[in-house]
């Protein structure tokens, strides 16, 4: 990015211009013509419509082109087939060291959009698909507003990349639907990993006026413009409650106090807007909001952001190290080795994503029953919700089916084994399966810690072995550590990249190396965490470490999620290779044989304490460290376990351990997964990533 000699305009050479095109035709019911301005980058619908500063200056000079004419009845604003719009084209900003432009990139937005809001007829927005940032806050601007019902993505997800809706949002939204509906959207949305409104719920909000089917939703949505025009249809809108506004803005700063402790401004200074929302002008809004977009673009936890950011969506799709795609073998057949929660949930969604017979099976006919009732189950539920019509659940159920012989494996091309986390046991279930499988057939292990290599060390055709490791809850958790053995052939991993792609996961590849990436790194940082309480820090003080992070689970919540039982047997696992490193603790064993679900209790008012059981095993002894103190030994523990692994090639470069941390822990963007969080605290020596890689360049 570089800025003009007035320094109000921006100017990135390499953005990809969203075009606003205009064309003008006679309304239905004598309405009167339209303007319609279709926004479209020139790119299909995997390459999204964002405003950058060309694109804003298109956009600019439709409405000085339908200004200038006298026979517009309203201005309608519509996207390319499947998007709206997604707002700011984020790709240069993570290069500017000069919060002039930033400001100035932010009072462009809002004077251009802000035209719709003001313009001399009515205004609609007719959104066709997603519609994310700036371009919902595009949707705002207008005077009225339909949306598909198909509609994949709909949010204000700025908060989430560490900043705040600068183009409008955080004033239009709340006086448009209120501060609590508004909130709803711009903070809860945004922080529970960026969840997205169905267009559903964007009309109960009063988001959106009204919800039109695919089919013909642009006929649709223009008639409906007319019938407003004419007065055949009235909006009425809820009127905005101001009396509770100042409760409302109470109640979320507490909310964010609770989750994230400070960890990042953006929510406060969003929470801010809001609260000013209640009386600042349409001028004193936008001011605002390009004050705190241009404070915070100007930080090193957004820049950590906006590269995390660009990892989510360029490099996860792109994975580094991968033999060419031409090798892949086609994967008609699926088997799975097992009937538990996991291999259920393996099943489920090879079927749901590839569209293949998937074959399940285990010991004795009832534990093979159990596996495949509860995927039926499960996609019984999908249609119950309407996210399956009638005839596919019960094609997708036709797909699924179980047995206790593995000779129905026969003509399987990719089988996966989701057995009992023991190398022995995972030995003879590879055995048993070379003597019926194709020797073409691939083989997948879950594991999470073993060595794949071992696994496979007895077998005719090594080779054909790869480690597949899912994230639990298998369906909602994006990333797939695909792992490399020892003999593990290129074919064999084209394929397991290829079906990942297929499963819609983001696949990173790891070597085969004690529990890959993100257990081997969330094993070392808690390990060190539950040695502090070992020796004699409280349980209290430990999740309290953690807190100016802003982790999605404090370590001991994370421990009785996880089960105190798998979480020790990992422990155990990583200890033995590495003993002078990863901490056992024998009290966390004691724990697991007395069978007790974890540390904590909580009331019915969400209090929690500790488990007078597990003060039992731990002992009363008071606290010897702070929480900054047990923070610091544990991050000094995570930057040296980094700095192994990639000297190891454990992952090719440190951007891969910060995806895997981002997509398989739900660590924040603001951490930048970890590394950048670890360079900027004084952590890494020497830094992980170059000087504004992940920070304000200087």
């Amino acid at each position: 990015m570089s800025k003009s000699q007035d320094e109000t305009t921006v100017v990135n050479p390499d953005e990809i211009v969203t075009e606003a095109r205009v064309r003008y035709f006679p309304m239905p019911l004598a309405a009167g013509t339209m303007a319609l301005i279709t926004l479209d980058n020139g790119k299909d619908h995997t390459r999204p419509s964002t405003f950058g500063p060309s694109g804003l200056a298109s956009l600019n000079n439709a409405l000085d082109e339908i200004a200038a004419r006298t026979d517009v009845a309203a201005v309608g604003v519509t996207g390319k087939p499947f998007v709206f719009a997604v707002g700011a084209d984020l790709s240069a900003m993570g290069l500017v060291n000069d919060p002039k432009i930033i400001a100035a990139f932010g009072k462009l937005g809002h004077d251009v959009m802000r035209r719709f809001g003001e313009f001399a007829v009515p205004t609609f927005a007719f959104v066709n698909g997603a519609a994310m940032g700036g371009g919902l806050e595009l949707a705002l601007h207008c005077n009225y507003r339909t949306v598909s019902s198909d509609a994949a993505a709909l949010s204000l997800p700025e908060v989430f990349l560490g900043i705040i809706p600068g183009w409008g949002g955080a004033w239009l939204l709340p006086n448009l639907v209120g501060p609590k509906n508004a909130l709803e959207v711009i903070i809860n949305n945004s922080m529970s990993q960026n969840k997205q409104m169905k267009p559903k719920q964007s009309v109960e909000l009063g988001v959106m006026d009204v919800m039109l089917e695919p089919a013909d939703f642009l006929e649709q949505s223009i008639l409906w413009a007319a019938k407003v025009l004419t007065n055949v249809i009235t909006v009425d809108r809820s009127p905005i409650d101001r009396g509770n506004w100042d409760a409302i803005i109470e109640g979320a700063r507490k909310q964010i106090d609770s989750r994230i402790h400070g960890a990042s401004r953006a929510p406060y200074l969003a929470v801010d807007l809001v609260a000013a929302a209640k009386t600042a002008t349409r001028t004193e809004g936008f001011d605002a909001e390009d004050r705190a977009l241009t404070e915070l673009v100007m930080s090193d936890p957004v820049r950590a952001s906006l590269y995390a950011f660009d990892l989510v969506q360029k490099r996860a799709k792109r994975p580094v190290g991968v033999p060419d795609k031409s090798l892949a073998l086609p994967v008609k057949k699926v088997g799975i080795v097992g009937a538990g929660l996991m291999a259920s949930q393996l099943a489920l969604l090879f079927a749901r994503n590839l569209k293949v017979p998937v074959v399940m099976t285990d010991l004795d006919q009832e534990r093979v029953d159990k596996g495949v009732g509860y995927v039926h189950a499960e996609l019984d539920k999908l249609q119950g919700k309407g996210r399956l019509s009638a005839d596919k659940c019960n094609r997708l159920k036709a797909l699924i089916t179980g047995t206790t012989d593995k000779g129905s494996f026969a003509d399987a091309d990719f089988v996966i084994e989701a057995v009992f986390e023991e190398l022995g046991v995972k030995k003879i279930v590879f055995a048993q399966l070379e003597d019926v499988v194709r020797p073409d057939c691939i083989l997948a292990t879950n594991t999470s810690s073993l060595s794949v290599t071992e696994m496979a060390a007895d077998l005719k055709y090594p080779e054909r072995v790869v480690g597949f490791h899912f994230f639990n809850p298998v369906a909602l958790m994006p990333l797939l550590e695909i792992a490399r053995a020892l003999k593990t052939n290129d074919a064999t991993l084209a394929t397991g990249f290829a079906l990942g792609k297929g499963l819609k996961k983001s696949c990173v590849l790891v070597a085969d190396r004690p529990a890959f990436v993100v257990n081997r790194l969330l094993n070392r940082f808690l390990g060190e965490i539950i040695a502090c309480v070992d020796e004699g820090a409280s349980f209290a003080d430990a999740d309290a470490a953690v807190h100016e992070m802003g982790l999605p689970m404090d370590p001991f919540v994370l421990f009785q999620m996880v089960g105190p039982a798998v979480a020790q047997h990992v422990a155990e696992t990583l200890n033995g290779h590495f003993p002078d490193r990863f901490h056992a603790s024998e009290k966390m064993g004691q724990l697991v044989a007395s069978g007790l679900p974890g540390i904590w209790l909580w009331d019915d008012k969400g209090n929690k304490s500790v488990d007078p059981r597990v003060s039992e095993i731990f002992g009363d002894s008071p606290s010897t460290m702070t929480p900054d103190q047990i923070r610091d030994r544990a991050l000094k523990a995570l930057a040296q376990e980094a700095r192994i692994m990639l000297d190891e090639g454990v992952v090719a470069e440190a951007q891969d351990l910060d995806l895997c941390m981002i997509l398989g822990a739900g660590w924040p963007f603001w951490l930048g997964g970890i590394t950048p969080y670890l360079d900027r605290e004084g952590y890494s020596n020497p830094q992980f990533l170059a000087p504004g890689v992940a920070s304000v360049p200087d």
